[in-house]
C-alpha cells in the first residue's frame, strides 16, 4: 500500500490578522509553529513513517514541512519544491482584510471569491508590485504560467498537473509521502483524489495543521 498524508500549513501571521494571503510570502505565527510542530508529533506516534516530502515555494509551508520534519525526526528525507502547490492566487485581494472587502463587496461576493469554484477574485494589474514575475523564486517559470487571479478550477488545473507528474510518482516509488500545502490548494487536489464535484468541493474546509491520511493500493487506487 501507499500511504499519502496531507497538511495545510499552520496559522500564518496574516490568518491570525484575518487577511487575503494568497502568494504573498507570509511567516507563521507563534500559534503555527506550535500547530506544526503538534502535528509532527502526532504523526510519529501514528506511526505514519516518511520517506519523502512535497511542499510549495511560500515559506509558510516550507516552514511547517521543516518543524514537522524535526518533530518526526525525519529532517533527512528528500524534499522536493514546487510553485504548483502554491495557494490560490487572490489577486487584488492579498494583503486586505477581509472584513473591509465584505464591506465594499458583500459578504455573499467574498463568500464566492473564496468558495466558490470558478469566481476569480479581481486580477492584479500591470505594474503591481505583487505580480509573481516580478519574485525570483518564479524565474524559470514561463511568465503565461503565473496568475495574476485564480479561481479553484484554474489551483486545480496547476495542482492536478502536480499531482501527475510530482506527486504521484514520487509516493509511488517512496511508498509513503508528506505534501504541506495551503486551504485551497489542498482543496483542489482532495477533488481530484475523491472525485468530489464543484458543488460538493464548496464545503470542503481544509483545517490548519490537520493532517490528511489517504491510503492507496499498489496500482495507485484510492483506498481510504
Amino acid at each position: 500500500m501507499k500511504e499519502l498524508i496531507l497538511l495545510r500549513h499552520g496559522e500564518s501571521e496574516w490568518n491570525a490578522e484575518n487577511r487575503f494571503t494568497g502568494w504573498a510570502d507570509v511567516p507563521l505565527s507563534a500559534a503555527g509553529r506550535q500547530e506544526a510542530a503538534l502535528a509532527g508529533r502526532r504523526l510519529k506516534e501514528s506511526g505514519f513513517t516518511c520517506r519523502g516530502a512535497c511542499c510549495s515555494v511560500l515559506v509558510r509551508a516550507v516552514h511547517t514541512l521543516n518543524i514537522v520534519l524535526d518533530e518526526m525526526d525525519c529532517a533527512w528525507v528528500p524534499v522536493h519544491k514546487d510553485w504548483r502547490l502554491n495557494e490560490k492566487h487572490y489577486g487584488a485581494l492579498q494583503g486586505r482584510h477581509k472584513a473591509e472587502v465584505e464591506n465594499e463587496a458583500g459578504a455573499e461576493q467574498v463568500r464566492r471569491w473564496r468558495r466558490a469554484y470558478d469566481c476569480p477574485p479581481p486580477a492584479l494589474q500591470p505594474g503591481d508590485e505583487r505580480l509573481p514575475k516580478l519574485d525570483a523564486r518564479y524565474d524559470a517559470i514561463p511568465r503565461h504560467l503565473l496568475p495574476v487571479t485564480e479561481s479553484l478550477l484554474d489551483t486545480r488545473l496547476r495542482v492536478r498537473a502536480c499531482w501527475e507528474e510530482l506527486v504521484r510518482p514520487r509516493l509511488y516509488a517512496a511508498g509513503t509521502l508528506l505534501v504541506v500545502a495551503h486551504g485551497n490548494s489542498l482543496r483542489a487536489l482532495v477533488m481530484h483524489l475523491r472525485g468530489l464535484t464543484p458543488t460538493g468541493v464548496e464545503q470542503l474546509e481544509i483545517p490548519t495543521a490537520h493532517p490528511l491520511r489517504f491510503v492507496f493500493d499498489d496500482d495507485m487506487k484510492l483506498l481510504s
